[in-house]
């Protein structure tokens, strides 16, 4: 027990007790959206694509909110139309994306994302902060579509295929916002 506290408090994790989800599944705590459209209500479209919904914890947030959400993700955790490969899912979307993507893949999903949104849309990505380092990710970067970065100055915790848990993380998380469309540096902003 106190070993596995020590792990958790660094960052790492007891691979013999949890293993990595093989979907790459971490649900998105309700804080992390709430703390997002406390910030940037205002800067999200109405129209709403979660490619990655989940359970629904991005989506139902946003709906409460006020925003129209068409959620979907390729497996069946209990939420959205399932079986839809968001990176093969091709049709125009008028209006902002916003998802928790899998972390693996979370290149490829803003890459996409940007490519099937109009012109000044948005794709906001919950992301660990460390999301900035790579070289493969600096050519991401270096287009210039980065609007933003809004860090948690108090760290939030995503959770193992939705397994609910009652800790604070040690990892740094951020909403990414990209922008169609834009090219200038991006800012940084803090969330409480």
């Amino acid at each position: 027990m106190k070993a596995e506290k020590t792990l958790r408090t660094v960052g790492a994790t007891s691979h013999a007790k949890r293993e990595r989800d093989q979907h790459d599944f971490y649900a998105t705590p309700r804080i992390a959206v709430e703390r997002l459209l406390e910030k940037c209500y205002f800067d999200i479209d109405n129209d709403v694509l979660e490619p990655c919904c989940g359970q629904g914890n991005i989506s139902k947030v946003l709906e409460e909110w006020g925003f129209h959400v068409k959620s979907m993700d390729l497996y069946d955790h209990g939420y959205g139309e399932i079986g839809i490969d968001f990176l093969q899912y091709n049709e125009p979307f008028d209006g902002d994306i916003v998802t928790n993507p899998p972390y693996k893949l979370a290149q490829e999903f803003i890459e996409h994302g940007l490519d099937i949104v109009g012109n000044g849309d948005k794709v906001w990505v919950l992301l660990r902060l460390v999301f900035l380092e790579g070289q493969k990710r600096r050519q991401l970067f270096d287009r210039k579509c980065l609007r933003a970065v809004y860090v948690f100055s108090k760290r939030i915790s995503c959770y193992n295929h939705g397994q609910y848990e009652n800790y604070q993380g040690a990892v740094a998380f951020a909403w990414f916002e990209f922008q169609k469309g834009y090219n200038r540096d991006p800012v940084i902003h803090w969330i409480n």
